[in-house]
Protein backbone atom coordinates (compact mmCIF):
# COMPACT_ATOMS: atom_id res chain seq x y z
CA UNK A 1 0.00 0.00 0.00
CA UNK A 2 2.87 2.32 0.82
CA UNK A 3 4.42 1.86 -2.62
CA UNK A 4 1.44 3.27 -4.36
CA UNK A 5 0.78 6.03 -2.27
CA UNK A 6 4.14 7.45 -2.31
CA UNK A 7 4.20 6.83 -6.16
CA UNK A 8 0.78 8.38 -7.01
CA UNK A 9 0.74 10.61 -4.21
CA UNK A 10 4.28 12.03 -4.19
CA UNK A 11 6.58 11.69 -6.50
CA UNK A 12 4.71 11.26 -9.76
CA UNK A 13 3.11 14.36 -9.78
CA UNK A 14 6.59 15.75 -9.43
CA UNK A 15 8.35 13.63 -12.16
CA UNK A 16 5.25 13.86 -14.74
CA UNK A 17 4.02 17.91 -14.17
CA UNK A 18 6.88 19.46 -12.72
CA UNK A 19 9.97 17.48 -14.47
CA UNK A 20 7.83 16.82 -17.52
CA UNK A 21 9.25 13.15 -17.79
CA UNK A 22 8.12 10.50 -20.28
CA UNK A 23 8.84 7.43 -21.18
CA UNK A 24 9.82 5.46 -25.00
CA UNK A 25 9.06 2.05 -25.18
CA UNK A 26 6.93 1.59 -22.37
CA UNK A 27 5.46 -1.23 -24.59
CA UNK A 28 8.54 -3.48 -24.52
CA UNK A 29 8.12 -4.18 -20.06
CA UNK A 30 6.41 -7.62 -20.58
CA UNK A 31 2.57 -7.06 -18.46
CA UNK A 32 3.38 -9.69 -16.60
CA UNK A 33 6.22 -12.37 -14.97
CA UNK A 34 9.57 -11.49 -14.07
CA UNK A 35 12.22 -9.38 -15.15
CA UNK A 36 15.35 -7.16 -14.68
CA UNK A 37 15.16 -3.24 -16.04
CA UNK A 38 18.69 -2.27 -16.45
CA UNK A 39 19.77 1.62 -16.71
CA UNK A 40 22.45 3.59 -16.75
CA UNK A 41 22.88 6.13 -13.86
CA UNK A 42 23.54 9.40 -14.12
CA UNK A 43 21.72 11.18 -11.38
CA UNK A 44 20.15 10.76 -7.91
CA UNK A 45 16.77 11.33 -9.67
CA UNK A 46 16.78 8.13 -11.80
CA UNK A 47 15.16 5.97 -9.00
CA UNK A 48 12.38 8.43 -8.85
CA UNK A 49 11.85 8.64 -12.70
CA UNK A 50 11.73 5.42 -13.64
CA UNK A 51 9.39 3.00 -11.57
CA UNK A 52 6.93 6.52 -11.48
CA UNK A 53 6.72 6.19 -15.40
CA UNK A 54 6.43 2.56 -15.10
CA UNK A 55 2.45 0.58 -14.98
CA UNK A 56 4.12 -2.07 -12.86
CA UNK A 57 5.63 -1.86 -9.35
CA UNK A 58 9.61 -1.81 -9.46
CA UNK A 59 11.62 -3.19 -6.46
CA UNK A 60 14.86 -1.93 -6.17
CA UNK A 61 17.82 -3.87 -4.34
CA UNK A 62 19.10 -1.21 -1.74
CA UNK A 63 22.12 -2.05 0.49
CA UNK A 64 21.72 -4.58 3.15
CA UNK A 65 22.94 -2.72 5.90
CA UNK A 66 20.77 0.25 5.21
CA UNK A 67 17.71 -2.21 6.64
CA UNK A 68 19.42 -2.61 9.73
CA UNK A 69 18.47 1.11 11.27
CA UNK A 70 20.98 0.55 14.06
CA UNK A 71 22.61 4.09 13.36
CA UNK A 72 20.14 6.93 15.08
CA UNK A 73 16.98 8.24 14.28
CA UNK A 74 17.17 8.71 10.21
CA UNK A 75 18.80 5.32 9.89
CA UNK A 76 15.71 4.22 11.41
CA UNK A 77 13.76 6.56 9.30
CA UNK A 78 15.43 4.82 6.11
CA UNK A 79 15.11 0.94 7.37
CA UNK A 80 11.04 1.65 7.59
CA UNK A 81 10.69 3.53 4.49
CA UNK A 82 12.64 0.67 2.49
CA UNK A 83 10.86 -1.93 4.00
CA UNK A 84 7.44 0.03 4.00
CA UNK A 85 7.72 0.45 -0.03
CA UNK A 86 8.53 -3.33 -0.42
CA UNK A 87 12.58 -2.94 -1.46
CA UNK A 88 14.94 -6.17 -0.77
CA UNK A 89 18.50 -6.23 0.72
CA UNK A 90 20.93 -6.90 -1.54
CA UNK A 91 24.80 -7.84 -0.44
CA UNK A 92 26.62 -5.78 -2.83
CA UNK A 93 30.18 -7.13 -1.72
CA UNK A 94 30.04 -8.16 -5.30
CA UNK A 95 30.86 -11.73 -7.01
CA UNK A 96 30.37 -15.04 -5.67
CA UNK A 97 30.21 -13.90 -2.47
CA UNK A 98 26.78 -12.36 -3.01
CA UNK A 99 25.25 -14.93 -4.22
CA UNK A 100 23.81 -16.02 -1.02
CA UNK A 101 22.55 -12.37 -0.44
CA UNK A 102 20.79 -11.85 -3.58
CA UNK A 103 18.03 -14.48 -2.27
CA UNK A 104 15.40 -11.25 -1.46
CA UNK A 105 16.18 -10.48 -5.13
CA UNK A 106 15.93 -13.52 -6.33
CA UNK A 107 12.06 -14.49 -4.62
CA UNK A 108 11.08 -11.07 -6.10
CA UNK A 109 11.66 -11.93 -9.71
CA UNK A 110 10.38 -15.67 -9.14
CA UNK A 111 7.39 -14.48 -7.74
CA UNK A 112 6.93 -12.75 -11.17
CA UNK A 113 7.71 -8.84 -10.42
CA UNK A 114 10.09 -6.20 -11.78
CA UNK A 115 13.43 -5.93 -10.25
CA UNK A 116 15.11 -2.42 -11.15
CA UNK A 117 19.24 -2.26 -11.16
CA UNK A 118 22.23 -0.59 -12.23
CA UNK A 119 24.99 -2.70 -13.48
CA UNK A 120 27.75 0.40 -13.46
CA UNK A 121 26.68 0.53 -9.51
CA UNK A 122 27.31 4.09 -9.06
CA UNK A 123 26.36 7.10 -10.56
CA UNK A 124 28.40 7.79 -13.36
CA UNK A 125 30.77 10.52 -12.35
CA UNK A 126 30.60 12.02 -16.13
CA UNK A 127 27.37 10.70 -17.59
CA UNK A 128 29.38 8.52 -19.76
CA UNK A 129 28.43 5.03 -19.89
CA UNK A 130 31.26 3.09 -17.56
CA UNK A 131 31.71 -1.15 -17.35
CA UNK A 132 28.91 -3.11 -16.04
CA UNK A 133 29.18 -5.39 -13.18
CA UNK A 134 28.15 -8.70 -13.29
CA UNK A 135 25.90 -8.72 -10.73
CA UNK A 136 22.80 -8.28 -13.50
CA UNK A 137 23.84 -11.35 -15.37
CA UNK A 138 24.34 -13.93 -12.13
CA UNK A 139 20.22 -12.50 -11.17
CA UNK A 140 18.58 -13.25 -14.85
CA UNK A 141 20.07 -16.25 -15.05
CA UNK A 142 19.85 -17.83 -11.79
CA UNK A 143 15.95 -16.86 -11.90
CA UNK A 144 15.40 -17.48 -15.49
CA UNK A 145 13.86 -14.48 -16.40
CA UNK A 146 14.86 -11.73 -19.21
CA UNK A 147 16.87 -7.85 -19.05
CA UNK A 148 14.71 -4.91 -20.15
CA UNK A 149 17.11 -2.68 -21.18
CA UNK A 150 16.86 0.79 -20.04
CA UNK A 151 18.63 4.14 -20.82
CA UNK A 152 18.40 7.12 -18.38
CA UNK A 153 18.56 11.09 -20.57
CA UNK A 154 18.51 14.10 -18.98
CA UNK A 155 18.02 12.70 -16.00
CA UNK A 156 20.44 15.43 -13.83
CA UNK A 157 19.44 17.87 -11.68
CA UNK A 158 19.48 21.15 -13.61
CA UNK A 159 18.38 23.28 -10.68
CA UNK A 160 16.65 23.35 -7.09
CA UNK A 161 13.49 24.71 -6.54
CA UNK A 162 12.25 25.22 -2.93
CA UNK A 163 15.20 22.81 -2.05
CA UNK A 164 13.66 19.87 -4.27
CA UNK A 165 16.13 18.97 -6.65
CA UNK A 166 14.89 19.51 -10.12
CA UNK A 167 15.52 17.69 -13.10
CA UNK A 168 14.67 19.22 -17.21
CA UNK A 169 12.44 16.70 -19.45
CA UNK A 170 14.08 13.55 -18.41
CA UNK A 171 13.53 10.80 -20.88
CA UNK A 172 13.17 7.27 -20.12
CA UNK A 173 13.98 4.76 -23.09
CA UNK A 174 13.11 1.44 -22.91
CA UNK A 175 14.54 -1.20 -25.26
CA UNK A 176 13.00 -4.69 -26.22
CA UNK A 177 13.59 -7.37 -23.91
CA UNK A 178 16.96 -9.10 -23.92
CA UNK A 179 16.70 -13.00 -24.10
CA UNK A 180 19.67 -15.19 -22.26
CA UNK A 181 17.72 -17.89 -21.64
CA UNK A 182 20.04 -20.43 -23.67
CA UNK A 183 21.94 -19.86 -20.17
CA UNK A 184 19.68 -20.11 -18.04
CA UNK A 185 21.84 -21.92 -14.71
CA UNK A 186 25.19 -20.23 -15.77
CA UNK A 187 25.36 -17.62 -12.92
CA UNK A 188 28.97 -19.35 -11.93
CA UNK A 189 30.42 -19.71 -15.58
CA UNK A 190 32.52 -16.25 -15.48
CA UNK A 191 32.86 -16.42 -19.56
CA UNK A 192 29.29 -16.36 -19.89
CA UNK A 193 28.27 -13.73 -17.07
CA UNK A 194 31.17 -11.45 -18.72
CA UNK A 195 29.19 -11.69 -21.89
CA UNK A 196 25.40 -11.50 -20.73
CA UNK A 197 26.48 -8.39 -18.64
CA UNK A 198 28.53 -6.79 -21.97
CA UNK A 199 25.30 -7.39 -24.01
CA UNK A 200 23.21 -5.70 -21.76
CA UNK A 201 25.43 -2.61 -21.72
CA UNK A 202 25.86 -2.85 -24.97
CA UNK A 203 22.45 -2.22 -25.60
CA UNK A 204 22.01 0.49 -22.82
CA UNK A 205 24.31 2.68 -25.05
CA UNK A 206 22.62 1.73 -28.00
CA UNK A 207 19.27 3.02 -26.14
CA UNK A 208 21.23 6.27 -24.76
CA UNK A 209 23.44 6.93 -27.70
CA UNK A 210 26.00 6.83 -25.09
CA UNK A 211 30.16 6.93 -24.67
CA UNK A 212 31.39 3.80 -23.54
CA UNK A 213 34.55 3.64 -20.96
CA UNK A 214 35.88 0.28 -20.70
CA UNK A 215 36.51 0.93 -16.97
CA UNK A 216 34.20 0.57 -13.42
CA UNK A 217 32.80 4.00 -12.57
CA UNK A 218 33.76 3.73 -9.01
CA UNK A 219 37.68 3.63 -9.72
CA UNK A 220 36.93 7.54 -11.40
CA UNK A 221 34.59 8.48 -8.75
CA UNK A 222 36.68 7.59 -5.75
CA UNK A 223 40.18 8.24 -7.65
CA UNK A 224 41.91 5.22 -8.00
CA UNK A 225 41.98 5.95 -11.84
CA UNK A 226 42.79 9.49 -13.30
CA UNK A 227 40.29 11.25 -15.70
CA UNK A 228 43.00 11.16 -18.40
CA UNK A 229 43.15 6.90 -17.94
CA UNK A 230 39.31 7.08 -18.14
CA UNK A 231 39.48 8.74 -21.33
CA UNK A 232 42.20 6.46 -22.89
CA UNK A 233 39.70 3.48 -22.06
CA UNK A 234 36.84 4.62 -24.59
CA UNK A 235 35.56 2.18 -26.12
CA UNK A 236 33.43 1.85 -29.51
CA UNK A 237 31.21 -0.94 -27.52
CA UNK A 238 31.48 -3.44 -24.06
CA UNK A 239 32.92 -6.60 -24.91
CA UNK A 240 34.18 -5.37 -27.94
CA UNK A 241 31.75 -7.28 -29.76
CA UNK A 242 33.43 -10.43 -28.85
CA UNK A 243 31.16 -13.60 -29.65
CA UNK A 244 28.90 -15.76 -27.98
CA UNK A 245 30.27 -18.25 -25.66
CA UNK A 246 28.72 -21.62 -26.18
CA UNK A 247 25.69 -22.43 -24.19
CA UNK A 248 26.73 -24.81 -20.90
CA UNK A 249 26.11 -28.67 -21.40
CA UNK A 250 22.55 -29.92 -20.19
CA UNK A 251 22.46 -32.49 -18.21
Amino acid sequence: MWYWFFKFVLVRPVVTLGWHSRVEGLENVPRHGGAVLASNHVSALDTLVMPALMKRRVTFPAKAELFAGNRGFLSKVIAWFLKAIGQVPLDRSGGRASMAGMEPVLEVLQEGHLVGIYPEGTRSPDGRLYKGKTGVARMALAARVPVIPIAMVGSEVSRKVLGIPWADHPVVRVGKPLDFSRYDGAEDDRAVIRWVTDEVMAAIQELGDLTYVDAYGTSVKYGSMSAEEADRRIKERPGDGKPAPEPPAQS
